[in-house]
């Protein structure tokens, strides 16, 4: 499923290539008309696909997390699972063409720290779609202190904590509102730069899709998964998406989507342990989920260096706008699963796994049923 998501981010940009040092450049389409009509429909994909990646993180580690495993051994995955791609994107990006505007020599980026302050001079540059690493990353280092609590619940009031996280998202959108000033505006926004940063950019805020992902992982495992018909789901994510095109930020940044990306995950998760075959199971979908990372942090160097280097700032008809997007799609494909191939897996098989033996879980501590192990 995660190419899906990582696709809704890629289209968002290839239809509106926006960097802070690249305000001016070329579109697929000579028509603005055209350009202007993708942008609306496009554009809310970007910030629905980033909220998908934090509640399926959530699900996924939670699901993966095994009873005694030592949190060196925890830490050191996670780890190696994201830096190394960061770092060789990063390094990539700031060369080839981020290097001349990024602030601070790309330091904030490279590190992961440039969405916790409240600066929009900060917040962009090297390689743009990473800034969503520095959340991810602050999952991962709270995740052995919030898997604690979350293993204390009882099963019978799993979805009400489910509900009280989708609460938390609610009130987030308040405080932007209401707490927050509203001024200066963010371009194309009917937010301020503080509330967009607050509500989309800082961290802490996105804790509570990655803390419902958590919940949606011991629903599956306690065996309290409501049986939805896969069809049903998918139908109530594209309702979903449409509702973004109208609603207005913050709601439709996450809050929209998280209860139809909620029971999509749920639901194709137990299709899984039932055993059920599903589109997204087909191994073409599960190699462009293994390379969906890949994908999401070539995009830029794709849309924003290579484009250019080979096409100048030359823009089409609909028939070659649109085939140029398919080819950059593909190529996006071709580098995601490169960086994936000669970087990711290596990294992953030589630097993720403890040489000591896990620590023994104790009666109490063994895992919920169902659950698998990394």
């Amino acid at each position: 499923m995660r190419i899906i998501a990582a696709l809704l981010v890629f289209l968002s940009h290839v239809i509106f290539p926006f960097t802070q040092g690249n305000q001016n450049m070329a579109t697929p389409y000579a028509d603005d008309g055209i350009t202007q009509q993708l942008m609306w429909l496009l554009y809310p994909g970007g910030s629905i696909g980033v909220s998908f990646f934090f509640i399926l993180s959530g699900f996924v580690i939670t699901w993966a997390a095994k009873p005694g495993d030592r949190i060196s051994a925890y830490y050191r995955r996670r780890v190696v699972k994201i830096m190394p791609n960061h770092v060789v994107t990063w390094a990539l990006a700031m060369l080839l063409f981020a290097g001349s505007y990024t602030l601070l020599w790309g330091l904030p980026n490279l590190l992961l720290l440039n969405v916790f302050v409240n600066d929009n001079a900060i917040w962009g540059g090297a390689n743009m779609p990473a800034w969503s690493l520095s959340a991810e990353m602050l999952f991962y280092l709270l995740f052995p202190a919030l898997i604690i609590p979350i293993r204390k619940i009882a099963d019978n009031r799993l979805w009400l904590w489910a509900g009280l996280a989708f609460v938390g998202m609610a009130l987030v959108c308040l405080v932007t509102l209401t707490l927050l000033p509203d001024a200066p505006k963010y371009p194309g926004e009917a937010l301020s730069l503080p509330q967009f940063w607050f509500i989309y950019l800082f961290p802490p805020v996105r804790l509570f899709e990655f803390v419902l992902g958590m919940i949606l992982a011991r629903i599956v495992a306690a065996g309290r998964w409501p049986r939805i018909g896969v069809l049903p789901v998918m139908a109530l994510m594209v309702i979903a998406y449409a509702a973004t095109l109208y609603i207005p930020w913050p709601y439709s940044v996450s809050l929209v989507t998280a209860i139809p990306f909620a029971l999509a995950i749920g639901t194709f998760a137990k299709a899984n342990l039932e055993g059920r075959k599903t589109f997204f199971g087909t191994r073409p979908m599960v190699w462009l989920g293994q390379i969906s990372f890949g994908f999401y942090l070539t995009q830029a160097i794709v849309l924003y260096w290579l484009r250019e280097a080979v096409l100048g700032k030359a823009e089409y008809g609909p028939v070659g706008g649109t085939l140029l997007i398919i080819a950059l799609a593909g190529v996006t494909v071709v580098t995601g699963w490169l960086l994936h191939t000669l970087v990711e897996r290596p990294a992953m098989k030589y630097w993720s796994r403890s040489r000591k033996p896990p620590v023994q879980p104790g009666p109490a501590e063994q895992a919920p049923a169902g659950a698998l192990s990394n």
